[in-house]
């Protein structure tokens, strides 16, 4: 009977191990995939056109496992070039193993590819065949190689325009609030580890929802 208590007492002291407890956490979960017929036909017209820089085929589909904010894990979707797909896929799993926030991941093609209505919903995106604001430069997005993570926490700012237009209380970066990224952190150390840089970090503006490969 002793031995049995010994026993016992040893296996729920080893349950109680902090390394145990990690051990059950949900494990990240995330595929790549070629765009499907389906999914094209939708992209046409709304996320890509003709005249667009990159091809479709050199286009890939991740879904990504991710946590809400009601503390849950939920299932997102991404575009990106494929030369950086696996990248980005391991950025993600490391968000995901920090309990990273992230309040939306649909496809920008959910909004018809407006930018401003995925920025309203704070939806997470990344290809979108469109130019840099205001210019007729192509942005990043349109190559798949950037990333906008929770607009509405992360908002853009220039002079006085803040856009989303109503997230003008996250302009204050010393509030820290669950979402947001900030220099040093878990977000900006893995772009940081695949060699994307952060709009958080430019002079003339800050875009601190922004992670791209090459500027804009």
């Amino acid at each position: 009977m002793r031995s049995r208590l010994l026993a016992l007492t040893a296996l729920l002291a080893a349950l109680a191990v902090p390394g145990h407890a990690r051990a059950a956490d949900p494990v990240f979960h995330g595929s790549i995939s070629a765009i499907d017929a389906q999914l094209r036909e939708r992209m046409t017209g709304s996320s890509w056109h003709r005249g667009c820089p990159v091809r479709i085929r050199d286009l890939r589909l991740l879904r990504l496992d991710r946590w809400g904010f009601d503390g849950t894990v939920r299932r997102g979707r991404l575009i990106v070039h494929e030369d950086q797909a696996r990248r980005v896929k391991r950025v993600f799993s490391r968000l995901f193993d920090a309990h990273f926030r992230i309040r939306r991941m649909r496809l920008i093609d959910f909004y018809n590819g407006s930018d401003d209505r995925s920025m309203d919903a704070n939806n997470t995106s990344a290809f979108n065949c469109r130019f840099v604001a205001g210019t007729t430069r192509w942005s990043q997005h349109a190559y798949g190689l950037a990333i906008d993570i929770n607009p509405f926490h992360n908002p853009y700012l220039r002079g006085d325009l803040v856009a989303p237009e109503l997230a003008s209380a996250y302009v204050d970066r010393d509030w820290k609030r669950p979402g947001m990224i900030f220099e040093g952190d878990v977000v900006t150390d893995a772009f940081d580890a695949i060699g994307w840089g952060w709009g958080g970090r430019w002079n003339s503006l800050k875009d601190w929802m922004h992670f791209s490969l090459y500027g804009n």
